[in-house]
């Protein structure tokens, strides 16, 4: 959550070196992923289909935003990006083995098991 009471928090003394700079933005795209949380569970938690509309809208600007990031940070260490490669192949090796199509999914599936239920009940 933002530090609201220091109006100061975000601001840096001086230049920061690019490996500085990763972890800032390490750190910026915790901060996403945490908005993106919070924006999703508060689209489910309503039926109201202007809050869902929009909370859907401000969710998805989220996750570009932590894919602007991570293409900077690609930008900024080709070593790192390297790995995010790495990772990537791996995932598509693991789909392969598993005679799955690696077509990407648009829906997240339901969970299997017990939920918390309604947050509005």
């Amino acid at each position: 959550m933002g530090a609201f009471p220091n109006p100061f928090p975000g601001n840096v003394e001086r230049k920061m070196s690019n490996a500085e700079l990763m972890q800032a933005l390490r750190h910026d795209i915790s901060g996403e992923l945490e908005a993106i949380f919070l924006y999703d569970a508060h689209y489910h938690a309503t039926d109201d289909v202007v809050a869902k509309e929009v909370l859907g809208d401000i969710r998805d600007e989220e996750k570009a935003h932590v894919g602007e990031l991570m293409t900077l940070m690609q930008y900024l260490d080709p070593k790192e990006a390297a790995f995010f490669m790495e990772g990537e192949t791996e995932v598509h090796e693991m789909l392969e083995k598993l005679g799955m199509d690696k077509k990407k999914k648009t829906e997240i599936a339901p969970a299997a098991g017990p939920t918390v239920g309604s947050l509005v009940e």
